[in-house]
This record gives C-alpha cells, sequence and structure tokens, in this order.
C-alpha cells in the first residue's frame, strides 16, 4: 500500500474514534454541554481509569449534578456519597472539596463562557483556567482539546502522547492537533495495554508489535 492510501486508512479510522465527549453524549456547542464536559474533565485527569471516570460522571448526570446551582446546592457529603457509589474512592473527599471550590469561582466569574470570553488569547485562557482549583495541565488539556473549534482561543498544544502516537503513525502536527482526542483514547485504550492486534490503527502505526508465540 503506497503513503497516500495509507495516510487516508488511518485518518478515515482514526475519524471513526468516538471522543469521550460524544461516548457522554455531550454536544459541545451548547454552552450547557460545555459546563458538563468541564466536570467530567475534571473527573478524568485523576490518576484513575477512565471507565471509572465515565461511570462517575455519568452517575452525576443521573442525580443532576451538572449545573453549576446543582453541584454547590448538594454540598460536600452528598457529592463524597455520589463519588464512592460511582467507584471513585480514591479521590473522593478531595475531588469534591475541589469541585465546590472551582464550581463556585465559575459562577462568581460568570460562567465558563464567560472566562473564555474575557481572556486575551489561547495562553491566557489556559492561563485562567489553571488558576481555578484542581485544573492542572492535564485537566486543562483534556478539557480545551475538545472544544478546538467550539472556541476560538481552544487551541491548546498536543499532549507528548499524542505528538508521540502521531509520530508513529507520520501524521503532521495540525493532523495530530486534529484528532488528538482520538489519539488519546487509542493510546489508553490500546498502546499501553499492549493491544497492537486489536488497535483500529494497528496496520498503520510504525510501533506495531506481535504478540511473542509461547
Amino acid at each position: 500500500m503506497n503513503k497516500e492510501l495509507m495516510m487516508s486508512g488511518c485518518l478515515q479510522a482514526l475519524s471513526k474514534i468516538q471522543s469521550y465527549s460524544r461516548e457522554l453524549g455531550l454536544d459541545l456547542r451548547k454552552p450547557e454541554d460545555r459546563f458538563k464536559w468541564f466536570l467530567a474533565s475534571l473527573l478524568f485527569a485523576k490518576r484513575i481509569s477512565a471507565n471509572v471516570a465515565k461511570k462517575t460522571y455519568l452517575m452525576f448526570e443521573a442525580e443532576g449534578l451538572v449545573t453549576p446551582e446543582a453541584i454547590l446546592a448538594a454540598g460536600w457529603d452528598r457529592l463524597v456519597e455520589v463519588l464512592d457509589a460511582a467507584g471513585y474512592v480514591r479521590y473522593d473527599f478531595s475531588t469534591a472539596s475541589t469541585l465546590l471550590d472551582t464550581v463556585g469561582r465559575i459562577k462568581s466569574l460568570g460562567g465558563l463562557d464567560r472566562l473564555h470570553q474575557i481572556s486575551d488569547n489561547a495562553r491566557d485562557l489556559e492561563r485562567r483556567l489553571q488558576e481555578l482549583k484542581g485544573v492542572g495541565p492535564v485537566a486543562c488539556n483534556i478539557f480545551l482539546r475538545e472544544l478546538r473549534g467550539v472556541w476560538p482561543k481552544a487551541k491548546p498544544s498536543p499532549s507528548k502522547v499524542a505528538l508521540q502516537l502521531g509520530e508513529s503513525l507520520a501524521l503532521s502536527r495540525p493532523q495530530v492537533e486534529r484528532f488528538e482526542s482520538a489519539l488519546i483514547r487509542v493510546h489508553l485504550e490500546y498502546c499501553k495495554r499492549r493491544k497492537c492486534l486489536s488497535c483500529p490503527l494497528g496496520k498503520y502505526c510504525r510501533n506495531f508489535t506481535r504478540p511473542k508465540e509461547r
């Protein structure tokens, strides 16, 4: 297969990989869903499995705790209860405290869209987000990478993981940025688990490895 066909096939495969926000049923063109994705991003950012983070977000949604007002009204004890029920037990106390602090701050600023509006540029937006409690570089990247094309100032630098996988697929920098969410998902679900044979990008990857025969 020539390079052009290989790249075309790779990009087509990437386009079929669902982002986490889409899997959660979120439409990031809607302000209310942007807040929901922010909440999910905070959950995904901890050193905890993506499955637990997804389950926890969905439980927050089922309990109606996906608006600033609902989270603040719920209070610390209720948030811990929901986090524990979803299996987010390792970070339950600290996450409940972080949510109350961060959501309160966002509400006082006028919302996430207002924060984007008052930011001077992409780097200023990242700085303002990371001034919020619990929003470090990882959470900031998770949140903003799926807002490319929605918020004009959402232009985070691709993560190291995305760049490395992009290199193994011979992707350009703009292609890595376009498909960063898909690349991260492939890394978590296939690369880290050494599941090359079942990876949808396996045949396009320079680092493809077959398991050793016993």
